[in-house]
């Protein structure tokens, strides 16, 4: 299927663009190879297939459709990542504190933060994300975009990672739905060029007013940033695409959801049930004079009618439930979903409410988890720090006086899975001691060294 329109599926490359790009000489290979798999894992991440809907036969042989309870387990931890790695706190620093200044302007008025923890959300749960620049010269502007796997289609790769990127969406132009293009690409003078292709709805390539077909960018290093989990990529060799933090934790989303449903079901089915004798029903005439009895409410499954029956007017009938014991497979099955997508065994433990923990309730000395945290902060600096000096050569390229960035880093905020406020009372003493000088105290947790306004909150560690 090209994913033509949007629908069930949501939204995927179309043939239109796929044979645009063969025809420009690259190859769509790396996209054709993985989108099975980030077709399943995106209807994972939405609860819906055939695990959550299907049918079934009854003793009769009536078949009825039947849909599984969900939680949607695979979203949850995707959407638990993002929240860990990114937030408004997170900091861009650069050694030059007039571009960490504009930088952080920059990300705080556009709502980049909000945006960059959705991508996140999504590169886990596909495997891949990206954040691009995209330029407008005539108002000389520029800003950050995001992508899902979805949208993704590297163009030239290695061991390294992506080089040149294509990054396909749909937009609207005077009332037009089109398919665009962009294409980041090397231009012949080593620098990063943004080419721009529109298709409409017949897959025809169209020019859009105010759209320009080739933009300079004047900047040599990637004009975006490749997100990804820091899970190696087991479904195919040599893939420029990532693989979604649940990939080997399929089995355990579905059971999640098999011991939730099944707890639903327990309280459901073991509701009392009351039989009443016909003569304990009130009776009205029909327009055929017939006498009927009159029901408590069509919605009313608890009480019964015993049909020529006077002996035990009343009676009831209670089900023992056996919730405590599906309560307890619940939380093995949350315990190791935990575990396989690198939460930790306690981090989806049940509280004393019956639900799962929040990430602000997470134990600071989950080791697991902070491994894992640390990988993943590792991995996503790299995107992060490359798009931003992209952004800012950028800038420069349409006249803006920004001085070179210098080294570009990332400062986290780890209040969540740790003690950052021991962490800086140490790092305090040491200054007193004479261990630390103040200028590094400062880029360490607030992203400048002159005592500038680089951070958004004090609780913050590289």
């Amino acid at each position: 299927m090209a994913g033509d329109e949007l629908g069930a599926e949501g939204y995927w490359v179309p043939e239109c663009v796929r044979a645009y790009l063969r025809g420009a000489g690259y190859s769509t290979r790396a996209l054709e190879d993985m989108e099975p798999h980030v077709r399943e894992w995106d209807r994972w991440m939405r609860a819906v297939g055939e695990f959550y809907d299907y049918r079934d036969t009854d003793g009769f042989g009536r078949v009825y459709q039947v849909h599984r309870r969900t939680i949607m387990p695979a979203m949850r931890v995707c959407r638990e990542w993002g929240s860990l790695l990114l937030d408004e706190r997170t900091v861009v620093a650069c050694e030059s504190q007039e571009c960490s200044d504009w930088l952080g302007s920059l990300l705080s008025t556009t709502g980049f933060w909000g945006r960059a923890q959705e991508t996140v959300v999504r590169a886990f749960g596909l495997g891949t994300g990206a954040f691009a620049v995209w330029m407008d010269v005539g108002r000389k502007v520029a800003r950050i975009r995001h992508y899902d796997a979805r949208m993704v289609v590297p163009l030239s790769w290695d061991a390294e990672g992506v080089r040149e990127c294509a990054f396909v969406t749909r937009c609207f132009s005077r009332g037009a739905l089109l398919d665009q293009l962009q294409m980041h690409v090397v231009g012949d003078d080593g620098a990063y060029r943004i080419r721009t292709v529109c298709f409409d709805g017949d897959g025809r390539e169209v020019a859009v007013p105010g759209v320009a077909a080739d933009v300079a960018t004047g900047c040599a290093s990637p004009t975006f940033g490749i997100v990804r989990p820091a899970v190696p990529n087991t479904r195919v060799d040599f893939s420029p695409y990532g693989q979604s933090v649940f990939a080997d934790a399929v089995d355990a989303v579905q059971s999640v959801d098999l011991a939730y449903d099944a707890l639903i079901n327990e309280i459901d089915a073991g509701k009392m049930r009351v039989f009443l004798s016909d003569v304990m029903f009130d009776q009205e005439r029909t327009k055929d004079c017939r006498r009927v009895p009159i029901p408590f409410g069509k919605g009313d499954c608890t009480v019964f009618r015993k049909v020529m029956s006077t002996e035990d007017t009343i009676q009831e009938f209670a089900p023992a439930l056996r919730t405590e014991a599906q309560g307890k497979a619940f939380r093995l099955a949350l315990q190791v979903l935990g575990d396989l997508c690198g939460l930790g065994t306690s981090y989806f433990d049940l509280d004393n409410v019956g639900y799962v923990k929040t990430a602000t309730e997470v134990s600071s000395d989950n080791s697991a988890l902070m491994r894992n945290v640390r990988k993943n902060e590792n991995a996503l600096e790299g995107a992060l720090a490359g798009v931003a000096h992209a952004l800012l050569a950028c800038a420069r390229h349409m006249g803006e006086g920004l001085p070179e960035e210098g080294d570009v880093s990332v400062i986290y905020d780890d209040s969540i899975v740790q003690d950052t406020a021991s962490e800086k009372r140490q790092d305090m003493d040491e200054v007193a001691a004479g261990l630390m000088r103040p200028e590094e105290y400062r880029r360490k947790w607030y992203g400048d060294a002159a005592g500038g306004s680089g951070a958004a909150g004090g609780s913050q560690v590289r």
